[in-house]
């Protein structure tokens, strides 16, 4: 090939390649120009409810430890064999009230009780011969004495002497000294008997029949099964919502059942490092037993024009979301009582809009668009 040839071919390849390019630059010129995407940015729905002001039921709940209400310490004041009774002195044993606990053997005790008044028999006796002489207006009353003395019943009062003559001569006998140790060892004597004071169960029994016993030993322990207290603490900003009479529903974890109770006293005192104070409840029912945990609501005082809310709407625990005209604003309410749940509010005008659910982002201000569907009412109790 020629070089002119040659030449030709390489001025059209050129010419070719510009045509190519010139060609290529009309098609580009033609497409349209993507148009640029728009994002939207829409408004987000939310549920609402509307408060209604009520009176509001609250409870409080507690919780504690049960005891006996009557629960004593047994001591003997006399010394002496202790004798066996018909009711065994056993841990677990239960005593109605009145029936015999502790019988200590007396007889000792009663003989020198009748050589007393056998002692006191012979002064009367002695006296009346003068006294028929000195004072024989009186001698008719204290005949009708000496006819009725017992040796084994109780001791009767002296005839009242009719003036301070008569009274210096029945002294200077030694017969008042006389009665008076009468009437102390018949006291004594009683005292070698113990009665149940309440009906009860023993939880401590120290002696056995046959041993003997000491003026001053503690023989056992006595626990009424009839009532019982329950000790609770109540946060001191709650006790205004309670007093003494409140109903009181207790029940246990452990077993079923429910039983009725009364707040029966309410502490003074503060405890300092808790701020609560404590609260007695008295409670009785078949299930009942000493050192039994027992949780309960407190029937407390009524809150009104409040409404409950969710807990979880506070805001800072002090204020919540309203809706007004598609935004929301941020309102401060009075919280008068919370739960782990809810909570009582003031200060929002009767058929307020709420933000029903809470919203993480949520700010003064924000549009939003309530759900026609989802608007609720708070009108619950609180527990």
């Amino acid at each position: 090939m020629s070089l002119t040839a040659r030449r030709i071919i390489v001025v059209a390849g050129l010419f070719a390649l510009i045509l190519s390019f010139i060609a290529a630059s009309k098609l580009a010129q033609k497409k349209e120009e993507p148009k640029p995407q728009t994002t939207a940015n829409p408004v987000r729905q939310v549920d609402t409810l509307h408060a209604r002001l009520t009176t509001v039921p609250t409870t409080l709940e507690v919780q504690g430890e049960l005891a006996a209400f009557d629960k004593i310490d047994l001591f003997s004041e006399v010394t002496g064999t202790l004798k066996a009774t018909s009711r065994p002195f056993k841990v677990g044993a239960y005593f109605p009230k009145g029936a015999v606990m502790i019988q200590v053997e007396q007889e000792e005790a009663r003989l020198s009780l009748l050589s007393q008044k056998a002692n006191l028999l012979n002064a009367v006796t002695q006296l009346m011969p003068d006294l028929k002489v000195d004072y024989p207006e009186s001698f008719s009353q204290w005949q009708a004495y000496l006819d009725s003395f017992d040796l084994t019943g109780a001791i009767r009062p002296f005839p009242e002497p009719l003036n301070d003559q008569e009274k210096y001569f029945i002294a200077s006998r030694n017969l008042y000294s006389q009665y008076y140790t009468i009437k102390s060892t018949e006291e004594r004597l009683d005292k070698y008997t113990l009665y149940a004071p309440f009906s009860g169960v023993l939880t401590a029994a120290s002696i056995n029949p046959g041993a003997v016993v000491r003026a001053g030993q503690k023989l056992g322990e006595l626990m009424s099964t009839g009532s019982y207290e329950l000790v609770v603490t109540v946060p001191l900003r709650d006790l205004k919502y309670i007093a003494t009479g409140s109903p009181v529903t207790l029940y246990s974890d452990d077993i079923s059942g429910q039983w009725q109770g009364r707040v029966s006293r309410i502490s003074d005192q503060v405890e300092a490092g808790t701020q609560t104070v404590k609260v007695f409840i008295s409670a009785n029912g078949k299930g009942l037993r000493e050192n039994m945990y027992l949780r309960g609501e407190i029937k407390a005082s009524k809150i009104e024009n409040a409404f409950v809310l969710p807990r979880q709407l506070l805001t800072d625990q002090s204020s919540v979301y309203t809706v007004q005209d598609s935004f929301l604003r941020l309102k401060a309410v009075e919280v008068v009582k919370m739960t782990d749940n809810d909570a009582i509010v003031r200060g929002l005008s009767n058929g307020t809009a709420l933000l029903a659910t809470p919203q993480p982002d949520a700010f003064d201000g924000m549009k939003v668009a309530p759900k026609a569907r989802g608007a609720k009412t708070a009108a619950k109790g609180l527990n």
